[in-house]
């Protein structure tokens, strides 16, 4: 585990024209871990078809997103949907301790965001940040393969229009 466990766990990232979140909270942290061992960074993938294909297995199978208390992916366009949920949660759990990872782009926006909502115990780090053995960026992970298996998904759909 890494030096500070929190309450609940909040993934935000993009990927090209969609965004999603994940929330985890800490009773399933370890359950989901055990079900994500193999996952890693899709840019680092060199056959990144055959990567997909084997993590949608194992999203299907473990029912990876099982984990999660709340989960949405959304066009970009739908950003204001993804922020009003966040906030929701944020607000409903101001009192416990919450780790925020946030895509580097929307870094400084999130962070005046949670400021707005008054989150004293809420820890923004951006997602460049995120050292690669901790659980936090295997987590982190779930969330950049979901969306990528997403945008292909949505790519092909609009190759076949």
């Amino acid at each position: 585990m890494g030096a500070k466990e929190f309450d609940y766990y909040v993934f935000v990232d993009y990927s090209k024209n969609l965004i999603g979140y994940l929330i985890l909270g800490k009773d399933n942290l370890k359950d989901c871990l055990s079900k994500i061992s193999r996952f890693r960074h899709y840019r680092e993938s060199k056959q990144r078809k055959l990567y997909l294909k084997n993590t949608k297995r194992t999203f299907d199978k473990k029912e990876v997103l099982n984990c999660f208390l709340k989960k949405k992916i959304r066009n970009v366009l739908e950003t204001p949907e993804i922020f009003t949920d966040i906030a929701e949660f944020l607000k409903k759990n101001n009192s416990l301790s919450i780790f925020v990872s946030v895509d580097d782009r929307q870094y400084q926006n999130f962070e005046n965001f949670v400021k707005i909502i008054d989150g004293k115990n809420v820890k923004v780090v951006k997602e460049s940040k995120l050292r690669k053995s901790t659980p936090e960026y295997q987590i982190n992970l779930v969330l950049d393969t979901w969306l990528n298996m997403e945008r292909v998904k949505y790519d092909k759909q609009c190759r076949n229009i």
